[in-house]
């Protein structure tokens, strides 16, 4: 046997208990006597209803309806007591036109209601299609960028790759041929060592990028931890003629971070400021506390970023630097965004160029501003 639908056993229910209501009013209306005059206006006032009713479940049209088939019903009973009890006749005429009235009144109105909900839902159904496609969209976009990222990394790496290797092949060729003077031989294994280095540090640098340890973070005294860095880079900004300057704003007190990371990262900066610091100049490392940050600027006195060198310069393999790897930043930023915070630069007052590292100072901030990021 096959199963009926809920909606519509439902559906039926309803129009059966309109039409049964329509039925017994009717045969209650005949049957009562004529001199029974409240007893007709009840029952004349009980026709509301099924006509309310079938407004109500199935529009005007349906109140439509229910009203004829009342009227047809119930002539009748009109005809019986058009003579004698003409009051009653009238009023129950009255009666089935007033509260049929109502009841299309009400249909109309469910109707409206109904088509509104149903524009709601197919509403409702667009946006749910627009949001899964959207949805799809965005992940082949991230899926496609990790792509064109991975194949950018590649490109530039074996680019950077592609010119050590030229320059150790070239001096293994002329260690090869065996007729090289002893200068030669000594500035071709020169070049071999240096190069291999240079291969080392590169490979290094792109593997500390490319799969980043996670912060241990624990806490730590962030001037001292400035200070030890800053000691660190001493000697190369004194062979510079460089003045490394250190100074603290605000209350000092300890952060949640992962110190070595910081160091690193720190180290880099004060390295880069030094390296455009062009002969006698100052770099201000300056430290901001607050109670839910922890600022850290390097100020160097050099030439500035430019315009279009600004807006690569966190990107990996970019660098202006004849000897650089262009890992360094996109390291330092990648430290920087795993504490939940940024590093971000900008032009020094007069010449030079700032570079900012900013930190939360808890655990639960560099969660929530993680969480808030992935979000």
């Amino acid at each position: 046997m096959p199963l009926v639908p809920s909606s519509l056993r439902s559906t039926r229910a309803k129009a059966v208990l309109i039409v049964a209501l329509v039925f017994i009013l009717a045969i209650y209306t005949w049957m009562a006597p004529p001199h029974a005059v409240v007893l007709h206006n009840v029952l004349h006032h009980l026709n509301i209803l099924p006509f309310m009713l079938a407004g109500m479940f199935f529009g005007w049209r349906g109140a439509l309806k229910t009203i004829l088939l009342a009227t047809v019903l119930q002539a009748p009973s009109i005809h019986r007591h058009w003579y004698s009890s003409p009051l009653d006749a009238q009023d129950q005429i009255v009666e089935l036109s007033t509260f049929g009235a109502a009841g299309i009144i009400a249909g109309l109105l469910a109707d409206r209601e109904r088509m509104q909900r149903r524009r709601v839902e197919l509403t409702k159904l667009e946006l749910e299609r627009v949001y899964t496609e959207l949805r799809q969209n965005i992940d082949q976009m991230k899926k496609t960028e990790r792509l064109t990222a991975a194949g950018q990394l590649s490109a530039s790496l074996a680019h950077e790759i592609r010119n050590p290797l030229a320059s150790i092949s070239g001096a293994a060729g002329i260690l090869a041929r065996g007729q090289a003077s002893a200068e030669a031989r000594a500035e071709c294994l020169e070049i071999l060592t240096k190069e291999s280095q240079r291969l080392n540090k590169l490979l290094t640098n792109f593997l500390d990028f490319a799969r980043p340890r996670l912060p241990r973070l624990q806490e730590t005294e962030p001037l001292e931890m400035v200070q030890s860095v800053t000691a660190l880079a001493q000697h190369m900004a004194s062979r510079q003629g460089v003045t490394l300057k250190v100074q603290a704003e605000g209350p000092i007190h300890e952060v949640e971070c992962d110190p070595e990371q910081i160091k690193q990262l720190l180290l880099n900066l004060i390295l880069n400021a030094i390296h455009a610091t062009e002969g006698e100049g100052t770099i201000l490392i300056r430290t901001l506390f607050s109670k839910e940050r922890l600022c850290i600027e390097v100020c160097d006195q050099g030439h500035g970023i430019l315009l279009e060198e600004k807006e690569r310069i966190f990107d990996p393999f970019f660098t202006t630097k004849k000897d650089g790897t262009g890992l360094g930043l996109a390291i330092a930023s990648n430290i920087a965004t795993q504490h939940g915070g940024s590093l971000t630069c900008r032009p020094n007052t007069g010449r030079g160029t700032i570079f900012r590292v900013e930190l939360p100072t808890s655990a639960s901030a560099i969660a929530q501003r993680t969480r808030a990021e992935l979000a």
